[in-house]
């Protein structure tokens, strides 16, 4: 059954801590306010009873037999084990496929904005690299890329797709002609893709992900894709996450940039992510369940102010709020003296929105959402 924390404002919680001694609510940072799964506790407490936390590889086997039969299961991809790389994290990736694109001698990438900003970020070591932004626009209430902007933002200089797919902050899940699309271009200018599908186990509207590199050889062959069951099991503090690259040559240059530039995962994390894949699918419905619900919350309460607007959610726990008709220079700000702690959307490349994240008990989405309608009023 679903748990919620009782509370976090006196842990080691960054999202937390950031108010610590007020009473604004965080309501920014993605992670969620759920307890892991019973299974991945016990597990967890299993190892640490065994009490030496030496290095560890005798679990990697099972990790990665787990990720093979979840991506069968769950998208219909069949993976094999030689492509799976375990990862730390899903952001070093990110940068690792900077630094591919650049000894290939490309010093651009292109992203649709507004996104997640650590794939607008550009690591310390590639000064030079830059990122191009295109965006995307409402139609028929969906936010949806601008791909004839996103190609004319491609020249000779770019090397890299970076994808964000679900898209954070705007909730979307790629249609396959979407996806199909992305691919022409990649294909056209011969692009390096990696995909960020952090999110992908965290679908609301009932669609089945699918992986941009099963959609055919060319998008196998030139894609990393980066995912993680640290967001869909609140376990992102452990640190545990992987890469599927198919491509045999690209694999090798994934592992000659990355080597020495981050750390095995840690035993805990591994124990943490194995307990996820094998024993998680309940709890993960349970979770989907709530998180549809509050998000049609937040949509109908958030749409009914008049000021502002959010387009449904279809995957994440986190909702894309339009303030732009609040009349505020910086709506992030002025939701905190209200009590409400969200990110600023100008952090995405969008000011004049923010980021609310639901994934919380209701009651505490409840208040934050009362906050909000009297923010609202008193900006009238």
């Amino acid at each position: 059954m679903l748990q919620s924390s009782d509370s976090r404002a006196h842990s080691d919680s960054e999202k937390w801590h950031k108010y610590s001694g007020t009473s604004i609510l965080p309501m920014w940072i993605a992670d969620t306010e759920f307890l892991a799964s019973p299974a991945i506790n016990d597990a967890l407490q299993a190892r640490i009873e065994h009490g030496v936390f030496g290095y560890g590889n005798q679990q990697q086997a099972r990790f990665i037999d787990g990720i093979i039969r979840h991506c069968e299961t769950h998208y219909g991809w069949h993976v094999d084990a030689d492509w799976i790389i375990p990862l730390t994290g899903c952001v070093p990736g990110l940068n690792f496929s900077r630094a591919i694109a650049r000894l290939r001698g490309k010093n651009r990438a292109v992203i649709v904005e507004p996104v997640y900003p650590h794939l607008r970020k550009n690591p310390a070591l590639l000064p030079d690299y830059t990122n191009a932004g295109s965006p995307c626009i409402l139609e028929s209430g969906r936010w949806t890329p601008d791909f004839d902007a996103l190609e004319a933002n491609i020249d000779d200089e770019t090397g890299l797709l970076l994808l964000c797919h679900p898209h954070n902050p705007i909730g979307r899940t790629y249609t396959d002609a979407e996806l199909g699309r992305y691919h022409d271009i990649a294909q056209k200018y011969d692009l390096l893709v990696c995909s960020d599908e952090i999110h992908c186990d965290i679908i609301l509207n009932g669609t089945r992900h699918r992986p941009f590199a099963s959609l055919d050889d060319d998008a196998r062959d030139r894609t990393i894709t980066l995912m993680s069951m640290g967001k869909t099991y609140n376990i992102a503090g452990l640190s545990c996450a992987f890469t599927i690259i198919p491509n045999a040559a690209l694999r090798q240059e994934f592992r000659r940039v990355s080597v020495g530039m981050t750390g095995d995962v840690n035993v805990l994390g591994m124990t943490a992510g194995i307990a996820a894949l094998e024993h998680g699918e309940k709890w993960r419905q349970e979770m989907i369940a709530y998180l549809r619900e509050n998000a049609r919350l937040a949509e109908q309460r958030v749409n009914a102010t008049g000021k502002l607007h959010m387009t449904p959610v279809e995957a994440t726990f986190l909702a894309w709020i339009d303030a732009r008709g609040l009349g505020v220079d910086n709506p992030q700000r002025y939701f905190e003296e209200h009590g409400v702690g969200m990110n600023d959307g100008a952090d995405f490349g969008a000011p004049g929105f923010v980021r609310l994240n639901f994934g919380c008990p209701r009651e505490m989405l409840e208040e934050a959402l009362r906050r909000i309608e009297k923010a609202v009023a008193a900006a009238s």
